[in-house]
């Protein structure tokens, strides 16, 4: 039978809470202070600790901070706010979720539900990783890029805990794949994820959906509706597009988010809930708050772990990698074989894909239906129209000197170029401008005639 240690100094919060935990099923203990909590760790590990963040002798954090104390509990923290700087501080020393004073006991019913050994959540987060080495796929994302690692990682360290998300990126980047990634990586995945794109629903009727309404409430509610938050029970809820949320429903939104409480249109009876909240936005979220679009207070509560997607234009070989992806999809479906020619990826790799992922899934859909034989050529491809206002110069520059030969300034640029395009010959001659047998050629000569002060090791190249 599993563990549970309560550290508690309210005598009366401790005894509730050991009921409770009884109930459930697991033995239990209680601490009143750090002291008393250490010696009760020394006695018997438990599998989970619920740890005050105030007690008489100290932080309840500070627990954390002794290497080996907890040994491989989980540790659930209880506070009476959370702070977005005991959030961070939380996520930081490995706590897997919190619980706010005066108790939701909704919320607690679920931590017991949700326990599971830390080990186990560490060899789960190994397999995926295995399977991103072998195939590229995190979870639902896909991509080998080291932007894309980035994001993996970030992944991987928050989705064992329960602070809230804020992901943002150009639309079509896929912030709501990173979102289902989250959800089926945490703990709550046997539960639902609820997503709502706050710009779609009218704002007249964004409150009844995301709260629920009461029978009479208004006029048209002529039955109970059930919620979001109450439908995402247990589970994830992804708010897409949070910024297009209005400012009296923002107020609403923080104060779930601070009480885990909530309360339907027309009523006065308030709901509790056991809801993680992963917010999205395309918007720069500090600008946002300058222009009075989000609360900076919600902002700072929402954004407790940032995650931000690259666009698509910068994640290199990923867009074959996606594309190729893509098209597997297609050709599963429709029962053929279809491939792209290595002339249609250097063209996919040089378009700037200003609607991203989803552009590129659309673009290929398009011409797998417009190719009648096997291979797709680049004929039916998107072709770069004039720099959009907003894209940001990623390129390398090159500094040639005066008087440097013709040679060297074709060696230096060709050289920069493959860098830049790490080493991808294909990218590199398109780029460039030249056939790729043209490039190998010179690439071989600069293998049999290396240049003395050459930052590139041309061996690299071949």
């Amino acid at each position: 039978m599993s563990r549970v240690l309560i550290v508690e100094d309210d005598e009366d919060a401790a005894k509730m809470m050991a009921a409770l935990v009884a109930d459930a099923g697991f033995t239990v203990a209680t601490a009143n202070s750090l002291h008393a909590a250490r010696r009760q760790l020394v006695l018997e590990q438990p599998e989970l600790v619920l740890l005050d963040l105030q007690l008489p002798d100290g932080s309840g954090l500070s627990l954390l901070e002794s290497p080996g104390a907890i040994g491989n509990a989980q540790v659930v923290l209880i506070t009476g706010h959370a702070s977005v700087e005991t959030s961070i501080q939380a996520l930081r020393l490995g706590v897997a979720d919190y619980l706010i004073k005066p108790l939701n006991t909704v919320q607690l019913d679920g931590v017991l539900s949700r326990m599971t050994p830390p080990s186990a959540l560490k060899a789960e987060l190994g397999q995926v990783t295995e399977e991103w080495k072998r195939s590229g796929r995190f979870g639902h994302m896909l991509g080998r890029s080291p932007l894309m690692q980035r994001v993996h990682d970030q992944v991987g360290r928050v989705s064992g805990t329960a602070v809230t998300v804020l992901i943002t990126g150009d639309s079509g980047t896929g912030k709501e794949v990173v979102a289902r990634t989250v959800h089926d990586l945490s703990l709550r995945r046997r539960a639902p994820f609820m997503a709502v794109n706050c710009g779609a629903i009218s704002p007249h009727l964004m409150e009844s959906e995301i709260f629920g309404h009461e029978k009479g409430s208004f006029t048209g509610a002529e039955r109970q509706h059930i919620g979001f938050f109450e439908r995402a029970h247990g589970g994830t809820l992804f708010l897409d597009e949070v910024t297009e949320m209005a400012p009296e429903l923002q107020v609403k939104l923080l104060r779930v988010l601070e009480t885990g409480t909530f309360m339907r249109v027309g009523s006065t009876v308030r709901q509790e809930c056991d809801v993680r909240v992963i917010a999205a936005t395309n918007r720069s979220p500090e600008g946002a708050v300058e222009s009075g679009r989000l609360r900076e207070d919600l902002y700072y509560r929402l954004a407790v772990f940032p995650i931000d997607l690259p666009p698509l234009r910068r994640r290199g070989d990923d867009i074959e990698l996606l594309a190729q992806h893509f098209l597997d999809e297609f050709n599963r479906a429709e029962g053929t074989n279809k491939r792209l020619s290595p002339e249609a990826l250097v063209k996919l790799s040089l378009y700037r894909w200003p609607g991203n992922v989803r552009e590129l899934r659309n673009v290929i859909q398009r011409v797998f239906v417009m190719t009648d034989g096997q291979t797709i050529g680049p004929e039916w491809l998107p072709t770069n129209g004039p720099m959009p206002r907003r894209e940001e110069h990623t390129g390398d520059a090159v500094s040639i000197p005066i008087g440097c030969s013709l040679a060297d300034a074709e060696r230096m640029l060709i050289l920069a170029t493959m860098k830049h395009y790490n080493h991808h010959k294909e990218r590199a001659a398109a780029a460039l401008g030249i056939s790729l047998k043209t490039l190998y050629n010179r690439v071989k000569d600069y293998n049999g005639n290396p240049s003395p002060d050459e930052s590139d090791s041309p061996a690299s190249l071949a």
